[in-house]
């Protein structure tokens, strides 16, 4: 019971990864690969501050500025300096490389008995069960630091998710879901698309930094090679959800994405639990992005096929 926990509050931490990918990716199609070096950039400025005596929620706004930063960044080089998309973010995810080290200062920073928003449920649990010893799921005693980050993560996504959705229907929002279907008709509406391009990767580098700060906070530690891969696991949850739920509004998307996020974390906890080797969790993962983006041709295919031998079905 503790692995699923473990790897349903995974999940939801990295579902913000996943959300942040969906502006960028799906919304206003910029395949930005600087979501690599700005999740590691928001994990050390949390352990960073931490470490410092900082209070939990300071740290985490301080890292989502810092990744809104970093989109930033990589949007001005496409937009102002006119370097294609993946150079620029290539460009910031190898700088980030070295400004998470600066900012570390070394490869490795541990979170032991540092308190964290992971904690902070624990206070509400020790007033709800016996001096907060655990609770009994299924048959299973899952202790209390588990069930506080899991509580402490999801009210963060759903409260996220949600704010997300209410910004995606206004004014504001509706301009840059268009700015990635169509540039000439944003711009006949007097709207800068290169701004909104801008804003749409600072925001998403906002929420993968905000991601970095929770994963590091739980995980108690940060390390500036924590980021290496997490395009790819960001891009397969969305494929994932989509898979899950279907193509449909604002409020489904966002929901198939949290429960694609979700299930991938599942799915490699459990190939873990088998006993995969941790070094192939890298081969492991290529391969379910693989399988989830094969799948929907393949069954397209077969459907055709089915319609061909059998017309009148």
């Amino acid at each position: 019971m503790s692995l699923v926990i473990g790897a349903l509050t995974i999940g939801l931490i990295l579902s913000l990864l996943s959300l942040g990918m969906l502006i960028s990716f799906r919304m206003v199609r910029f395949t930005d690969i600087t979501v690599d070096g700005s999740i590691t950039l928001g994990a050390s400025i949390a352990a960073v501050m931490l470490a410092a005596g900082w209070s939990p929620w300071t740290v985490t706004l301080a890292a989502f500025l810092a990744g809104m930063l970093a989109g930033m960044v990589t949007g001005l080089l496409y937009t102002r300096f006119g370097i294609q998309e993946i150079l620029a973010g290539i460009l910031v995810m190898t700088a980030l490389y070295s400004v998470n080290l600066r900012i570390m200062g070394r490869s490795n920073i541990p979170l032991l008995d540092t308190p964290t928003i992971m904690h902070l449920p624990e206070q509400w649990l020790q007033l709800t069960t016996e001096g907060g010893q655990g609770l009994i799921i299924l048959g299973w005693n899952v202790g209390g630091p588990d069930i506080s980050a899991l509580i402490g993560s999801a009210a963060i996504c759903l409260l996220l998710s949600w704010l997300l959705y209410r910004f995606l229907l206004t004014h504001f929002g509706t301009a840059l879901r268009a700015t990635g279907n169509n540039t000439r008709m944003v711009r006949a509406q007097g709207i800068n698309n290169k701004s909104m391009t801008v804003f749409a990767l600072a925001l998403s580098n906002g929420l993968v930094g905000l991601s970095g700060a929770l994963l590091a906070q739980y995980q108690g530690f940060a390390d500036v090679q924590m980021g290496i891969g997490m395009m790819v696991w960001g891009l397969a949850s969305i494929i994932i959800g989509e898979a899950l739920v279907g193509k449909g509004g604002i409020g489904i998307t966002i929901t198939g994405v949290v429960l694609g996020t979700i299930f991938f974390r599942l799915m490699i906890a459990i190939a873990l639990r088998w006993g995969l080797n941790p070094n192939d969790l890298k081969l492991i993962t290529a391969f379910f992005v693989f399988v989830a983006l094969v799948s929907p041709l393949v069954l397209k295919s077969l459907r055709k096929k089915f319609k061909k031998t059998m017309p009148y079905a």
